[in-house]
């Protein structure tokens, strides 16, 4: 698009990436720059802060939270030479085009840039929902001006965010642990995962049992000849299933009047039911019908594509980022389900090409979004362009990421613009009676689908992984009522209740989107920041919290309940809303959040308590710290409470000495070393600590078991607890554990077979004995300073003399050894489609492809780790790129020869110079008062969401 003649136009973007792609859009006359993301914020720490403003009793916070929250902002120091050439920039054109995105923080920056540069030529807004040459060119074409609304609401949100994280962290540090961070929604969602954790560790598992039945018809015409049908009512009560149980106790739920069947009642039951008569007593069908989903928004892109791709929410963003600023696909972050007219006509013409006009319904399909709080009016995320391009026409364009998120998101826009999926169902409902005459109904439905429909296009996926696909059918025989089957088998299954999943990442960002709380520009951030802070760890896609995220959850929990309330973190969002409207002042909703002065503004609750400010200044000493670093678990068998504390060096188990009460500590102490203690072993989740496991620490951990007297010695031998790991000790003597054994099952006998090491072997004829041991490396032999590797540890027991002997005189393996067999070979990469194998490495095991390596994370082991944790490790690892390399240490200069004459002069000076030295120190140090010592530093400032 030709620029006016003679007019030269700065256009600012965020990305260098989004700046390549737009200046091949505009030609001349256009110098297309970019900011390369935020160009300033508030201060992160002191050091941020200018000299003038240091004295400043609000400068810790960057705020001037008693002169209308007046914030103030600084250029980060990797910014200021962008912002140099940009200022350059700016002087040397007739206009400027701030294209940046367009949603709320996108606005902030484009008014930051324009503080920050202060230019003296016309500066206008340009916005767009994808890049293409047509976007593009509307855009430059239809300028708009800075939306002042939507730069107070974004900046009311990180002024929040600061007072929030500011205030509240502080707290944590002194009655928790140093350097924690607390945020607004953050420590929500840190609290959703803690809930979840909570019922699992509550909850209690029930067995019941019902009998699957495998009936047959006499003719069943063109159909299947046998189905199978559940038993599921007794004597017309229904058969209990797991939604009958109370979750924490494991009992029938009161009133449920379902008949229980354990195991013995139900083969009792098939066995009186084998031989007799089946009649279909019922039969319904229904016609089935099921419509498109919606295109995706960013939550409901992350949650797909952590499904079907097992990608995290930073992955699904930082390659949809990609594929936006590339031009496939419109902007990614949206809570919208709108398609633009041009859009739908796209997918509709498309749909015609690939699946037929039966495929396109009459009417364009219109979807309502679900979202709590829903904002900006953006387009829903799909392909960009008026035609969209399919997945085979881009193949060759991207990376294997990226063709499978494209895919994804062309698939999902195609099938939302298709027709219903349409079929039928039938349930069927059969009755037996038994020989001792009880009435037993079998229930069996079917579905079959005669038109798939969008079906074709777009399956989704659910969190349940036993859960049956949309696309799946169960077929069943012609039936009618009163037809006589048979059964050829019954067969009594048991079942037990689960406990409730814990959540994935695509489900955590469901359950905030649900409660309203976060946007889309920042589920995925806050999903890495939980993680980052110690709060949450991940196991496969489990998100588990951490105890340290239990001792925070619970002072926030009885301190501060209205901070991490769902309902007024989601009416912080409300009020954002009402500011980006026009319809709210940032000052006064500040305001009454931090000082709470109640002016109908703000959330009453907190205006009432004094605001946050007060809240967490005052009645600091009523928090005490013990008690909130101290998460009970249980009451053991002896009448000890056990408890999980969390301590400086990580959380570890504690049990109450009957009749003893633990003092407790001072202020920020770790608590005193009362009752018996045992490590929590890495990587061991909440939920695991059960009566069993818990026994089992305390066994290995820091109590003693005695196994019995060694018969030679008349000695104890006792197992216990190192630094190393469980070993038994008697007398003198101390062996550990080899890796086959475990602390709770070591008998006597085994434990007098590890003392017996070192084993001497035998005398060799040259009169040095042989002995075989354990080390460090493994079972070894030894003769003198020789030693050879065993293969096992048991033949530390068994090898011979002469098999010792055979060893140690074969050579050592000089040089590189030959590589060693992978510990496991996991199959292949679901995203790069290569083979993946764990090895064994210098710094122990890891997971590569043949060409990136990642290192186990504590707590992974090669047995337990699935394919798709392998796969997210090497993608963090693949997006990191390689390491930088370390600079070699500049050659020291050789010193200088000095003669022995020389050496003793110089020598002689030196003592004669430091005994005049201390003789003048210590004359000043008796004439100069003592200087107080400097003052600490103040910790971190914590990051904001």
């Amino acid at each position: 698009m030709p620029s006016n003649a003679g007019t030269t136009r700065l256009v600012i973007v965020e990305s260098p990436a989004k700046a390549k792609t737009i200046s091949g859009y505009l030609g001349p006359g256009y110098v297309v720059e970019a900011s390369f993301g935020h160009v300033r914020d508030l201060p992160r720490n002191a050091a941020d802060v200018p000299a003038k403003y240091k004295g400043e009793s609000w400068a810790r916070l960057g705020v001037d939270v008693d002169n209308g929250f007046h914030a103030l902002y600084v250029v980060s120091a990797d910014r200021r030479q962008q912002i140099s050439k940009l200022v350059k920039l700016a002087k040397e054109v007739d206009e400027i085009f701030l294209a940046t995105d367009e949603d709320r923080e996108g606005e902030a920056i484009a008014w930051h840039l324009v503080e920050t540069l202060k230019p003296k030529v016309p500066v206008k807004r340009m916005v767009f929902h994808e890049i293409t040459k047509p976007a593009i060119q509307a855009a430059v074409a239809n300028p708009r001006e800075i939306d002042r609304d939507l730069v107070d609401a974004q900046e009311a949100r990180r002024i929040l965010d600061r007072l929030y994280g500011y205030e509240v962290s502080p707290v944590l540090w002194k009655k928790v642990m140093p350097k924690l961070s607390a945020g607004r929604v953050q420590s929500v969602a840190t609290r959703i995962v803690v809930e979840r954790e909570r019922q699992r560790m509550a909850f209690r598992t029930a067995e019941y049992w019902d009998i699957l039945a495998t009936l047959a018809v006499a003719d069943a015409g063109e159909g299947p000849r046998n189905f199978n049908a559940t038993l599921i009512a007794l004597n017309g009560d229904r058969i209990a299933t797991g939604k009958d149980f109370e979750p924490t106790t494991g009992r029938v739920r009161a009133g449920a009047g379902v008949v229980h069947l354990d195991e013995g009642g139900a083969r009792g039951l098939a066995a009186r039911l084998e031989g007799r008569p089946f009649t279909v007593t019922r039969v319904e069908e229904k016609p089935y019908r099921r419509r498109p989903y919606a295109p995706f928004i960013t939550s409901t892109l992350q949650q797909e594509a952590a499904r079907k791709l097992r990608l995290s929410s930073q992955q699904t963003m930082r390659t949809a980022q990609r594929l936006y600023e590339n031009g496939y696909i419109t902007y990614m972050r949206t809570d919208s389900v709108n398609l633009s007219e041009t859009a739908i006509s796209a997918a509709r013409r498309q749909i015609v090409e690939l699946y037929g006009e039966r495929s396109v319904p009459p009417e364009p399909r219109r979807y309502t979004g679900k979202v709590k709080n829903a904002q900006e009016a953006h387009e829903a995320i799909r392909p960009a362009g008026d035609n969209f391009r399919t997945p085979g026409e881009v193949a060759k364009e991207l990376s294997a990421e990226e063709f499978k998120l494209y895919e994804l998101i062309w698939r999902r826009t195609i099938a939302s613009q298709m027709t219903d999926a349409v079929g039928s169902s039938v349930s069927v409902r059969i009755r037996a009676v038994s020989t001792s005459q009880e009435e037993a109904d079998f229930g069996a439905t079917g579905k079959t689908i005669t038109d798939p429909g969008f079906l074709r296009a777009y399956v989704e996926s659910s969190d349940d992984e036993n859960a049956e696909a949309e696309d799946a059918e169960r077929r069943l025989p012609t039936l009618v009522k009163d037809q006589p089957l048979t059964a050829d088998e019954l067969a009594a299954q048991g079942h037990h209740t689960q406990p409730p999943s814990r959540y994935t990442e695509a489900s955590l960002v469901k359950a905030l989107e649900e409660l309203g709380i976060g946007r889309p520009s920042t589920y995925a951030s806050i999903m890495q920041t939980i993680q980052d802070r110690g709060y949450v760890t991940k196991r496969g896609q489990a998100m588990i919290p951490t105890f340290l995220a239990f001792a925070v959850i619970g002072l926030m929990e009885r301190h501060y309940p209205r901070l991490i309330d769902y309902d007024f973190t989601a009416s912080m969002e409300n009020e954002l809303d009402e500011i980006a409207g026009g319809d709210h002042a940032a000052v006064d909703f500040l305001t009454a959040f931090y000082f709470g002065s109640s002016n109908g503004a703000g959330d009453q609750d907190i205006a009432r308590s004094g605001g946050l400010k007060k809240l967490v200044t005052e009645d600091l000493s009523e928090i005490d710290a013990r008690s909130v670093n101290s998460i009970p678990l249980f009451t053991d068998e002896d009448g000890r409470e056990v408890v999980v504390r969390v301590g400086r060096y990580g959380p570890y188990l504690q049990r109450s000495v009957p009749g003893e009460t633990p003092a407790a500590p001072a202020e920020g102490e770790e608590a005193g070393p009362q009752g018996d203690r045992a490590p929590i072993p890495e990587g061991l989740a909440p939920d695991e600590l059960t009566p069993e496991k818990v026994h089992e620490l305390f066994l290995g951990g820091s109590g003693e078991r005695k196994l019995g007297d060694d018969p030679a010695t008349g000695e104890p031998i006792v197992l216990k607890s190192g630094r190393f790991g469980p070993y038994v000790s008697s007398g003198e003597r101390k062996s550990s554990l080899l890796r086959s054994q475990t602390p709770d099952s070591l008998s006597l006998d085994e434990a007098l077979r590890l003392l017996s090491l070192p084993r001497l072997v035998g005398v060799a004829p040259d009169g040095v004995e042989v002995f075989a041991n354990n080390g460090r490396y493994g079972p070894y032999v030894k003769q003198g300073e020789e030693f050879r590797s065993l293969e096992s540890e048991e033949q530390m027991f068994t090898v011979t003399l002469d098999e010792a002997l055979a060893l140690l005189a074969a050579p050592k393996t000089r040089g590189r050894r030959a590589a060693a067999p992978p510990l496991r070979e996991m199959g292949v990469d679901p995203l790069t489609e290569k083979p993946l194998v764990i090895k064994d490495g210098r710094f122990g095991p890891y997971v590569t492809d043949g060409e990136v390596n990642a290192s186990l994370r504590r707590g992974q082991t090669p047995e337990a780790l699935s394919i798709e944790e392998a796969s997210e490790m090497l993608a963090d690892k693949r997006a990191k790129g390689p390491a930088p390399r370390k600079k070699a240490a500049a050659k020291k200069a050789p010193a200088k020869k000095v003669t022995a004459t020389k050496k003793t002069a110089a020598a002689s000076k030196s003592t004669v110079a430091k005994k005049t030295t201390t003789a003048k120190a210590t004359a000043a140090r008796k004439a100069t008062p003592a200087k107080k010592a400097a003052p600490k530093k103040a910790a971190a400032r914590p990051a904001q969401e």
